[in-house]
């Protein structure tokens, strides 16, 4: 029961609520035995021979009265509970989607997808049914229970009520068994169905890598073995959950029979009425419902005990970056890293001494090998990891003093991976500015080189994208998450590798309108090819992590590098492609 006492919180929240749906639930309790007692009354009436019409037709009103009454507050206990059970899976899952938003790259490189939706899904609904099947049996056997054991021993007999209940200890000892057994092997089977949505989703995602590999049987078989295993760790739940009902009703019979048996007896010796007897097992059958409730109960307690605690396990990982500063004011642009190390582990740094300053309305170009260190360069200019103190300022206040919020809503950034989402294109481009008019799309994206293609779809602007921009070409999607960038006007804009699939002359197009455009805001450009940071006012080339090289490119080109053999190659390579001739 140890899960009513982790959700108290939330039971203390909607008291009222819950006090209400229980005090309905004793009622029903209550109008509950009043049946029974009628009919033994009728049983002796009829055996005494004293029964009439009149009699008939009180006992047929009360019995009607009764039904209605127990119709009506069933109803309202069922809103109350389930309403309350209803509105904690919303809390709860709104508490983790907030709590996903504000978790850093580092939490999503360690956790799956699908393990995080099956989180918001599965385990939400069996915390769901604890709060409010759970609450139901826990409270309605125990009243329907007691009520039901007090009425057979006052107003019966107490001796055949106890013969009765001698099966009952073997009842709480074999569903507290169950229960412990039950708790174990539904935890796996979570885990087991977090691992098999993780797949769907991965196989769903990346369906066209393994179509062009052609591995869709290996695909297939892999998922089918993970859905073996969760359909055989379900089934072992099933196993432990199909032994509460049998052996409840084993012991239900067993009591009856001691019932049945017993009550002979007394009925013999003239201690209990024939009427009285059948009230009596009339109010054992009662006893049903909360025996096989009770047993009941432990399923539903242990599976919601499991998965609230994972739940419980996820919400408590801390936010690994501390939103502690006092700056509400967005920054205007003068940068200065001084960077002594950073690294992921503990072990091997990514980068170290990266030393530089860039003033407001400068752009600043980040070149080298690929795993050199430039998306990670711009990571942490977002703060998406955690930072020592002055490793950079901003606008001369370290970047920790500045609230995340503020920080983030003065930069533009559009990176590698370029995500779009499931919806039009100008509701793409004005994400980062939600409510943006039409005008204001359609000047980012003639920033971005975009508004020509898009003006040649169907439906334009209101050309749906599909899932992850599916229907784009790479450089489509680059340009328009450029134009989702530049729509808010950002005071530092950070363009990581997002020209590397557009042509040429369309990237010349689209530096040469930043560069007139941005000319007092900061801009930050990492590239492969050489081209896109030509025009900057300052170029690094990192390599392992390490800043090797620093200048303009005219600077650059007259020292021997790393920086002047790339130019060198990649323009023979542009001569080539463009049919030159080499002599």
């Amino acid at each position: 029961m140890k899960v009513f006492l982790q959700l108290m919180w939330y039971f203390k929240q909607e008291k009222w609520r819950y006090l209400g749906g229980i005090v309905m639930l004793a009622f029903v309790s209550l109008g509950l035995l009043v049946p029974p007692k009628v009919v033994g009354l009728i049983v002796d009436h009829i055996e005494e021979g004293t029964v009439t019409e009149e009699i008939l037709w009180r006992y047929a009103t009360v019995l009607i009265g009764i039904a209605v009454g127990i119709y009506v507050l069933r109803y309202i206990w069922r809103i109350l509970i389930f309403g309350s059970a209803v509105k904690l899976a919303m809390l709860l899952r709104n508490r983790l989607y907030e709590h996903f938003t504000k978790k850093s790259q580092e939490f999503y490189h360690k956790r799956r997808v699908g393990d995080l939706m099956a989180h918001s899904t599965n385990d939400l609904q069996a915390i769901q049914q604890t709060a409010g099947d759970g609450v139901l049996t826990l409270v309605d056997s125990l009243m329907m229970g007691g009520f039901t054991l007090i009425a057979m021993a006052t107003t019966i007999s107490w001796k055949l009520t106890l013969v009765s209940l001698l099966p009952l200890p073997i009842m709480a000892w074999a569903t507290n068994k169950y229960g412990t057994m039950l708790h174990k092997r539904f935890h796996s089977a979570q885990e087991a169905f977090s691992t098999l949505n993780d797949k769907v989703q991965e196989s769903i995602s990346g369906t066209r890598v393994i179509k062009a590999f052609g591995q869709e049987k290996e695909d297939i078989d892999s998922f089918s073995n993970l859905s073996k295993d969760a359909v055989k760790k379900n089934m072992a739940v099933a196993r432990i959950d199909s032994l509460f009902d049998p052996t409840i009703s084993l012991i239900i019979g067993f009591s009856f029979f001691l019932a049945v048996g017993y009550g002979s007896i007394l009925v013999t010796r003239n201690e209990l009425t024939i009427g009285e007897l059948v009230s009596f097992t009339s109010y054992l059958g009662l006893l049903i419902w909360p025996m096989l409730a009770f047993g009941w109960l432990f399923n539903i307690v242990e599976r919601g005990r499991a998965s609230y605690d994972r739940v419980e396990s996820l919400l408590a990982v801390k936010e690994e970056i501390e939103d502690s500063g006092s700056i509400e004011n967005s920054p205007k642009g003068d940068i200065t890293f001084q960077l002594k190390r950073f690294s992921y582990t503990a072990d091997t740094p990514v980068l170290s001494d990266i030393q530089f300053t860039l003033k407001r309305g400068q752009t600043l170009g980040v070149v080298g090998k690929t795993g050199s260190g430039k998306t990670t360069l711009c990571k942490l200019l977002l703060r998406e990891f955690q930072l020592k103190s002055e490793d950079i300022i901003i606008d001369d206040h370290d970047i920790c003093d500045y609230k995340l919020h503020a920080l983030r809503s003065s930069i533009g950034y559009v990176p590698q991976d370029h995500f779009l989402f499931s919806a039009s294109i100008a509701e793409n481009i004005a994400f980062s500015k939600v409510g943006s008019p039409f005008s204001k799309i359609k000047e980012a994206a003639e920033l971005a080189s975009i508004h020509k293609d898009i003006t040649q779809f169907k439906y334009g602007y209101e050309t749906v994208v599909g899932e992850r921009g599916v229907t784009l070409s790479g450089g489509q999607k680059q340009r328009i998450s450029i134009a989702r960038a530049l729509i808010k006007n950002p005071e530092i804009l950070i363009l990581d590798d997002s020209l590397s699939a557009v042509d040429a002359k369309t990237e010349e197009s689209i530096l040469q309108q930043l560069k007139h455009k941005r000319q007092n805001q900061t801009t930050i450009i990492t590239a492969h090819r050489l081209s896109s940071i030509a025009h900057c006012d300052l170029i690094i080339v990192l390599e392992n992590g390490t800043i090797v090289q620093r200048g303009t490119h005219l600077s650059l080109l007259n020292e021997d590098g790393w920086y002047k053999e790339t130019y060198e190659k990649q323009a023979l390579e542009t001569l080539i492609s463009q049919g030159g001739v080499i002599k």
